[in-house]
């Protein structure tokens, strides 16, 4: 099978390199922090030592957490180093804007780039049935396909500019985020006149809002479970950010956009920050 490098080994990283593993893959593995990489290296995933190991190694697969650990990770001296010819796929859900410099200080670099950030949680990373947004060169997404095959359910290719799958997920998670919010209203307007949130929940979740975002954070904020965390709170307030900033760019308006941040801030200052970003529940019902 396919040799393959892979950086950054949060919960969905991690559970992606064990997906390539269970599939065959030869997967070297690097992380800004040790652990994650000792326990990947005790199912056979091969450690190295630097950016330029994992490089060596294959096409390098990233999930970084956001713009500024790209940017760290990813500068001009790393991509000089990997050569030209090298292959990045960055999985990481960034700004436009930081999609944009990363594609031209790879172009520069010679090392080929394609953005695939991914719709779905560690489950369905270990399943192998994540929801992949590619967008990149042809030649290459087409080239990387064993691997995209085992780790999506979907690859939805959307062009030869990077940054579009980059807008295409934040306009998702937005989307997402707006589910949230109107789940933790309904189910907490339910629950002060006496119903129970699951009876709510499995009425809209079997009738009008099929799918996995409302029986799955319906269930969670119904029954109260954000841990362990799919998606932290933090990061929805940090998605947030992207959305006004996409926004801004283009001089759209977008009228809920502050009140909701209001309540991802509030979440926060609750103590829900590292927890599921349903977790915004708990705030909504407890103003």
């Amino acid at each position: 099978m396919t040799d393959v490098g892979y950086i950054g080994l949060g919960n969905m990283g991690a559970s992606m390199v064990r997906r390539l593993l269970e599939q065959g893959h030869s997967v070297t593995v690097w992380n800004r922090s040790g652990r994650p990489v000792d326990e990947l290296s005790k199912l056979g995933a091969v450690r190295a030592g630097s950016v330029a190991e994992a490089f060596a190694a294959g096409p390098v697969f990233s999930m970084l957490a956001d713009d500024a650990a790209v940017d760290a990770v990813f500068d001009d001296a790393t991509l000089a180093a990997a050569g030209a010819g090298a292959v990045h796929v960055n999985m990481a859900t960034i700004s436009v804007d930081a999609a944009k410099r990363q594609a031209e200080r790879h172009k520069a670099a010679g090392v080929s780039y394609v953005a695939s950030p991914v719709m779905g949680r560690p489950e369905m990373a270990a399943a192998g049935k994540l929801n992949l947004l590619v967008a990149g060169d042809d030649a290459t997404i087409t080239s990387l396909s064993p691997i995209l095959d085992d780790l999506g359910g979907r690859v939805w290719r959307l062009g030869d500019t990077p940054e579009r799958a980059n807008l295409t997920k934040i306009a998702m998670n937005y989307l997402v985020i707006h589910a949230l919010v109107a789940m933790s209203e309904s189910i907490a307007l339910a629950e002060k006149h006496g119903l129970a949130g699951k009876d709510l929940v499995e009425l809209f979740s079997q009738t009008v809002l099929p799918g996995p975002v409302y029986t799955g954070y319906g269930t969670a904020i119904a029954g109260k479970k954000y841990v362990p965390a799919g998606f932290a709170t933090v990061l929805g307030l940090k998605d947030l950010g992207l959305a006004a900033g996409a926004a801004a760019a283009v001089s759209l308006n977008l009228p809920t956009i502050d009140a909701i941040k209001d309540i991802f801030t509030a979440a926060i200052k609750d103590g829900y920050g590292e927890q599921d970003w349903a977790a915004i529940a708990e705030t909504v019902r407890n103003p």
